[in-house]
């Protein structure tokens, strides 16, 4: 055909017919890289949150109860009204702590000697002491913790942030779940999810150790330049097939460009070896208890540093390797806290000293608490009544306990606090209005906190 011959193609023509080439290439990177505005002032940039899956006591932790001492090996009085439990039966005998409480810094927080490390934190943390779930059972509770709901199939914390604010990093994913490497928790890995928001806003879970992302690493013999290529070969393949509009297309075309620069710029981000020594010691790297804990702990701040929204670190995997205990607590928690303890002191502190904790909302708590009662003598179950989470950083107030439980540490009785508020603060720290943050689904505007939740105005 001669020059004059060939069809012309006006500007809608030819946008629709480039949706599928330089349109998606940069539609790739948009929906992994761009940041939106918070509906109001943000205090926190970034979202460090440290869950101890399986449940940590909080009369073992931050609720002191010198009446459950005195009271130890005793029925529960009348005057207390009894809770459902999973596990205990009949008449229990309250349970007494061997864990010791001090006040700690200027401000006096209480913190037991199963966290000497954290303690040193002390006037940075606002301690909720009166948290409560709607759940008992581990599954059902890490769901309404992460999702607000207490079933499966709802976006996580995580996942709504990104959605809501986008991610800051061009070579890094915008959230990043790092699970404890001894197995995944009860609820397993849709309690991180995205679910029905777009699959670009999915989680990307690292994994444990000196190789958190596999095959970071360019193939032997293969240059740069040929790796571009093959990639842009598939996308090119991919493209031919793709329909416009379709959103889990995209975002997998989207994964394969951070993926690609994943390899090429975040290796130096996950090598820990330009960390100076006494950094790396801090945290408990090298140590045979604390080291993987503490890997995970400075790879947040890392990742956060550069400019990642959302972080989830986990303490604790099926059966004894998490806080679930039932039948030893003693021998629990000395376990537990000791993997945790040192490296999230560390990663505060360090966070402070780089000007980064005042950006970075840093979240601590398990799916509920544990009981007063005993349970096989030496244990105790789960409790949704009345339990302790902290937060620390992005606008937080330090050094402050705010509600209470009663005096067995069985019910919240002063200022309780949903899981649902405890979504609500972390929200409107980060900016975001919890009924503005909704997304369209099956006729209905779902949202992270279901109905309404309450920002806790006595730690913000």
């Amino acid at each position: 055909m001669s020059n004059h011959s060939k069809p012309t193609r006006n500007r809608r023509e030819f946008l629709t017919e480039a949706f599928c080439g330089l349109g998606s290439l940069a539609f790739g990177a948009m929906l992994n890289a761009e940041t939106r505005k918070p509906n109001f002032p943000a205090k926190a940039k970034s979202v460090i949150f440290l869950f101890m899956a399986g449940g940590p006591s909080q009369m073992e932790t931050f609720d002191p109860k010198p009446l459950l001492n005195k009271l130890d090996g005793q029925p529960l009085p009348a005057s207390f009204r009894p809770a459902k439990r999973q596990f205990i039966n009949g008449t229990p005998k309250l349970l007494g702590t061997k864990r010791t409480f001090q006040q700690h810094g200027k401000s006096g927080l209480w913190v037991s000697d199963l966290l000497p490390h954290t303690a040193t934190c002390a006037d940075d943390l606002a301690v909720i002491r009166s948290c409560q779930a709607d759940a008992f059972i581990h599954s059902s509770a890490q769901y309404q913790l992460f999702t607000g709901r207490i079933l499966p199939g709802f976006p996580s914390m995580g996942s709504w942030s990104i959605f809501g604010l986008g991610s800051e990093s061009e070579s890094l994913p915008g959230y990043v779940v790092m699970p404890d490497p001894f197995g995944t928790i009860e609820a397993g890995q849709p309690v991180y999810a995205n679910a029905f928001l777009p699959a670009v806003y999915q989680p990307n879970v690292f994994r444990g150790g000196e190789k958190p992302v596999l095959n970071l690493e360019m193939p032997e013999g293969v240059t740069l330049a040929q790796r571009r290529n093959t990639l842009k070969f598939i996308r090119e393949i991919d493209e031919a097939t793709m329909t416009p509009g379709d959103d889990e297309f995209s975002a997998r075309l989207s994964t394969y460009d951070l993926a690609f620069k994943m390899q090429t710029e975040a290796p130096a981000v996950f090598d820990m070896a330009n960390e100076p020594s006494h950094i790396r010691e801090s945290y408990g790297i090298g140590d045979a208890v604390t080291d993987d804990f503490g890997r995970r702990c400075l790879m947040a701040r890392r990742l956060v540093e550069k400019g990642v929204r959302f972080v989830t670190v986990v303490s604790g995997g099926p059966a004894i390797s998490q806080w679930d205990a039932h039948d030893d607590i003693e021998e629990n928690h000395l376990r537990m806290a000791a993997r945790v303890d040192k490296p999230i002191a560390a990663m505060l502190k360090d966070l402070k000293q780089r000007g980064l904790l005042d950006s970075t909302l840093v979240v601590w708590g398990g799916e509920f608490g544990r009981t007063p009662e005993a349970q096989g003598g030496k244990g105790r179950d789960h409790n949704n009544t009345g339990f302790t989470m902290w937060m620390a950083g992005g606008g937080i107030k330090g050094g402050v306990a705010e509600g209470t439980t009663d005096e067995v540490g069985l019910y919240a009785v002063e200022r309780p606090h949903h899981l649902r508020n405890i979504h609500t603060t972390i929200l409107h720290q980060l900016g975001l209005d919890q009924d503005a943050l909704n997304y369209l689904h099956q006729g209905r505007r779902e949202r992270l906190t279901e109905i309404q939740g309450e920002v806790i105005k006595g730690i913000v």
